[in-house]
């Protein structure tokens, strides 16, 4: 069986802010948000990008889709590099490129029906007819598992998973290639999670979507990823197929992430591996490894040399001086 072809190839990519002070607002440093990230995410597959609050995820999946602009680096959409794009070319594009975020009721604007919210994508992006319009929108209503009379409802008339579900359909209902699943259910219930979820996994079957699915919680992205991207202040530390990593993490990060995941059975005995200190600030990154003065293994060269990324597994990717020394 032949290997999936790469739809989405971030190269290096870096995306920092600028930090403005005195009178005159000059630029007196800048906040790295993101530094040197690079992967690739194949057709049909699903990327799943963890780490803690303020890692750089979010950031990381909209300068993807370039409603960021990127600092430095490249992010090849089926060959294409999307920075040398016009705005006009850019908007075309972005019919098969879209985004969930996390909270559905801010992101659905609340004067307008689900239908309108349906239909307004379509109308920027396509020349339809009346029919073909109501037709697309009573297709994607019925793949998320929305009602026919609930189209002429507003945002606040539904429940949460709900209002997900529209903004699911909002993002898919011009067929795109792509999306970035910014915590999707990080704000649902236990029991509605997993229904988002399986309606993810059933709509990329149904639709050959791939997803880039941002989330801090690691039960979540074990289930639903093929691979997995693990990042700390900026940096992607380690990535690799999912059970790969999940099942023999190398990076003492990694190893302390997944040591917080609770034990379903709790008579098992679990050793916690509890990071000292604080994440340090991305407007004044650490010299050498990001990770140097939490790290219970930490060398002298971690404090001086930032990592070159290694393969000690095939596709499997760690940024540490640990495997270096190994």
């Amino acid at each position: 069986m032949s290997e999936k072809k790469i739809l989405v190839d971030v190269q290096e990519l870096r995306t920092y802010f600028p930090i403005q002070g005195g009178v005159v607002r000059k630029t007196i440093g800048h906040v790295h948000a993101v530094e040197d990230v690079s992967f690739q995410i194949r057709e049909q597959e699903t990327f799943g990008l963890v780490g803690e609050s303020g890692c750089g995820k979010s950031t990381t999946g909209r300068t993807l889709l370039r409603l960021i602009q990127p600092t430095a680096g490249r992010v090849l959409f089926d060959g294409v590099d999307l920075s040398a794009l016009s705005k006009e070319e850019m908007r075309k594009k972005r019919r098969d490129m879209q985004l969930v975020f996390q909270d559905p009721y801010a992101s659905l604007n609340p004067r307008m029906t689900v239908r309108r919210l349906l239909e307004e994508p379509l109308v920027t992006h396509f020349t339809l007819t009346q029919g073909e319009l109501e037709e697309k929108v009573s297709w994607i209503a019925q793949a998320v598992g929305l009602a026919p009379e609930q189209l002429e409802r507003y945002p606040h008339q539904f429940s949460g998973g709900q209002r997900q579900r529209i903004s699911i359909a909002r993002a898919l209902v011009t067929k795109p290639r792509f999306v970035v699943a910014d915590e999707p259910v990080s704000a649902l219930d236990v029991s509605i999670q997993a229904q988002i979820l399986n309606l993810l996994m059933g709509l990329q079957q149904e639709l050959k979507l791939s997803y880039l699915f941002i989330s801090h919680d690691l039960n979540v992205v074990r289930h639903i990823s093929d691979r997995v991207g693990v990042m700390y202040l900026g940096r992607l530390v380690e990535s690799g197929p999912t059970e790969e990593v999940y099942l023999r993490p190398v990076h003492p990060y990694t190893q302390a992430l997944l040591s917080a995941i609770p034990k379903r059975d709790p008579s098992q005995e679990k050793q916690r591996i509890h990071l000292e200190g604080d994440v340090p600030s991305p407007a004044d990154p650490p010299k050498g490894c990001a990770f140097h003065d939490r790290c219970p293994r930490c060398m002298d060269i971690c404090r001086q040399q930032v990592p070159p990324e290694t393969e000690p597994e095939p596709g499997h990717r760690v940024r540490c001086h640990l495997v270096q020394g190994a």
